[in-house]
């Protein structure tokens, strides 16, 4: 063992040039794209081989800072065909194994993440979270990637480098990413047939892959071959990837998986500008997409560039809150399903892991525990009131702190964020089933409160007018159900039921297990508002005359019961299934399963559906939605193995309850957590 510098990557451009001969030639019987218009060639195994034996350079384009780690001087930088991504941020090629082709990583420098922790030390009083550093002034030049032509010898700086990985690849240590999921996740598939349903949503899954540099790393928004104005529905979205990825990682396909997750990490660092602001560094993007464009002054030359979207580009310029927390959530399902933890433990991902966490636990002028964001900053992306504390954003928060928990590496830079995870997830979770949550019970006292209460032991702790209950909630909510409602601020409460949010705190143990019961009965009770003809409503109820004027000032695309205003959507239904089978209710996914079943082959698999019922294709809803096709591969694979469930899900800690850091324990002001603590035991 030594100790000495390594390489900690906070800016990387990566681009892929391709060397094609003469103006007019092709890639494989395709024209170049021209004038920087980007045209998507999925290429098949053999294609994808001929494409690498081109003169083909991938390269990154690095700015560079260091970092002090205890390494082990038996590990080094090596990337090859069994390694993928090896212990740095570049992309593999899949060589195959018989040619047994290597990529050559010209760097001397690694960390052993697993045993060893890097002093990626956080300062007081300064903006960014991570400051890392060179120590001694180390000089640093950029990694260079180049592919060995067929025939050629591996040549390094250190030959004990080539000698060691091929010893591990032969040993099977450096297993690839797929050979990690086959192992884990293949004993359990089943052995039935696949429908004719389900060959079909596969074919067209596979259809929207996105390659760069040769490498799958998602799945476009929609593949719709009618539409000739996609606007961003090309791109590669962070939240409709994730059921693409979780399908793939039940068909044990994960290398798809693993290129986007650092593909998307190493975004997360570039610089993102609106009208001369920048937002927080640890922001993920909302979307990317993958261009082709020439290279100035080389004639013939093209590279793969990616061009992200932080939400400078979008309706209403509003940043994607939710991205980094679907990519936390992300993260730890990769690790589960695969059991590859390396990618985790990599100081790069522990990085972007911290820096999110950074961005959402930043002080400010709130008094509550919850996220407070704009309008538009998650899956409703659009102007629907839900700005504040919205449920959605609050389930994932949770969630994603919960994933965080688990895959932080502890070390004496790390351990006050985890004190600050901890804290904050048991000061969360008694907010949202304190006062979120509302059944017929506690609509009753809500009737009854008491108004402009001035006390530290007030009831009515927001000051909610008795008079804010709607009329449609009085009948409509069931006698055996409750429900978490969609937005909680002073004087304000949004009771409208929104799907996701709930499906989550089911998920993810945000809900005791009583709260999770009456979840799911009232989805039961009222199936025919919430699932009707197609599974499943964004929200209940939709938004209409004069209301839905105020608050989405007139939108045409979010009229009643159309969209993210009462729509369905059938991507929810992965979410339904892995919270009906936690809670041991897998007859209620498949019926709904079932329903969709019939429909979305026949609709070509839509986007959304309108009306109260769900009876028509949406009015602009995208045909071959990729996270439609995706939701319901995800819900057959889940139903198929519903041990798996377990693993993308939480159980309750009740560790959160006895956590309290508010040390209002005796005198005048008392912590009101006892209260949740005897509910939770009245439960058990």
């Amino acid at each position: 063992m030594k100790t000495g510098s390594s390489i900690g990557i906070s800016r990387m451009k990566p681009c892929c040039n391709i060397l094609i001969l003469g103006r007019n030639s092709s890639v494989f019987g395709y024209p170049h794209p021209k004038g920087g218009h980007f045209t998507e060639y999925n290429l098949s195994k053999s294609q994808s081989k001929s494409y690498c034996l081109m003169k083909n350079k991938c390269f990154y384009s690095i700015k560079i800072l260091g970092f002090r780690s205890v390494i082990d001087s038996n590990r080094r930088v090596f990337c090859g065909s069994g390694s993928n991504w090896g212990q740095s941020r570049v992309p593999s090629v899949n060589w195959g194994e018989k040619n047994n082709k290597f990529l050559s990583v010209i760097a001397n420098v690694a960390s052993n993440t697993r045993n060893h922790s890097s002093s990626v030390e956080p300062r007081v009083n300064e903006n960014s979270f991570e400051k890392i550093y060179i120590q001694g002034g180390f000089n640093v030049k950029p990694l260079v990637i180049e592919r060995i032509e067929e025939g050629q010898d591996l040549v390094g700086k250190d030959e004990g480098v080539e000698k060691e990985h091929k010893s591990k690849v032969d040993d099977g240590a450096n297993a690839s990413t797929d050979q990690f999921g086959k192992a884990e996740v293949l004993e359990s598939k089943p052995t039935r047939h696949l429908s004719e349903v389900e060959k079909e949503a596969w074919e067209l899954l596979r259809g929207a892959v996105v390659n760069y540099c040769g490498n799958p790393v998602g799945t476009v928004a929609a593949a719709d071959p009618a539409d000739k104005q996609p606007l961003n529905y090309d791109q590669v979205f962070i939240r409709d990837f994730v059921p693409s990825a979780l399908a793939f990682l039940l068909n044990g396909e994960a290398e798809i998986v693993k290129n986007f997750l650092l593909h998307t990490l190493q975004l997360q660092s570039w610089e993102k500008t609106v009208d001369c602001y920048s937002p927080g560094q640890g922001l993920m993007p909302a979307s990317f997409k993958v261009r082709t464009v020439p290279l100035d002054g080389r004639v013939g030359e093209f590279e793969d560039v990616l061009d992200p979207d932080f939400g400078e580009s979008a309706i209403g310029r509003v940043a994607p809150v939710d991205s980094g927390l679907w990519w936390i959530i992300l993260l730890r399902a990769y690790g589960k399903l695969t059991g590859d933890y390396t990618l985790q433990e990599r100081v790069d991902v522990q990085t972007g892991i911290r820096l999110i966490l950074n961005l959402c636990l930043s002080d400010g002028f709130d008094m509550f525990p919850t996220l407070l964001v704009t309008d538009g900053s998650c899956m409703i992306d659009r102007r629907m009131g839900i700005h504040g504390h919205p449920l959605e954003i609050q389930a994932l928060f949770y969630s994603a702190l919960r994933c965080a928990r688990e895959m932080l590496t502890v070390n004496d830079s790390t351990k006050n964020l985890v004190v600050a995870v901890n804290n904050r997830l048991s000061a969360l979770s008694f907010h949202l089933r304190e006062y979120y949550w509302v059944d017929m019970k506690k609509i009753n006292e809500i009737y009854r409160y008491k108004t402009e209460e001035y006390s530290t032991e007030a009831i009515n702790k927001f000051n909610i007018y008795p008079d804010q209950i709607p009329g449609w909630l009085v009948d409509w909510i069931p006698e055996t159900g409750g429900y978490f409602i969609g937005n909680l601020q002073p004087a304000h409460m949004d009771f409208r039921f929104f799907t996701l949010g709930n499906l989550w705190a089911i998920v993810s143990s945000l809900s005791t297990s009583k709260q999770s019961e009456g979840i799911l009965n009232l989805i039961e009770e009222k199936w025919d508002d919430l699932v009707a003809q197609m599974p499943l409503k964004i929200c209940y109820p939709a938004l209409e005359h004069e209301e839905w004027r105020i608050i989405t000032g007139g939108d045409p695309k979010n009229t009643p019961w159309s969209y993210h205003n009462g729509g369905s959507w059938p991507t929810l239904l992965w979410q339904f299934t892995l919270a009906c089978i936690k809670m041991e209710r897998p007859e209620l996914a498949r019926k709904a399963v079932a329903l969709a079943e019939k429909r979305l082959p026949v609709d070509q698999w839509p986007e959304y559906y309108d009306t109260r019922y769900g009876r028509f294709i949406g009015k602009q809803a995208r045909l071959h939605q990729t996270w439609t096709i995706a939701g319901y591969l995800t819900s057959k694979l889940l139903l198929d193995n519903p041990q798996l469930a377990s693993i993308l899900s939480w159980n309750e800690d009740y560790e959160l309850l006895e956590n309290c850091v508010c040390g209002l324990k005796s005198g005048i002001r008392k912590c009101s957590r006892l209260t949740a603590r005897s509910h939770v035991a009245a439960e058990t």
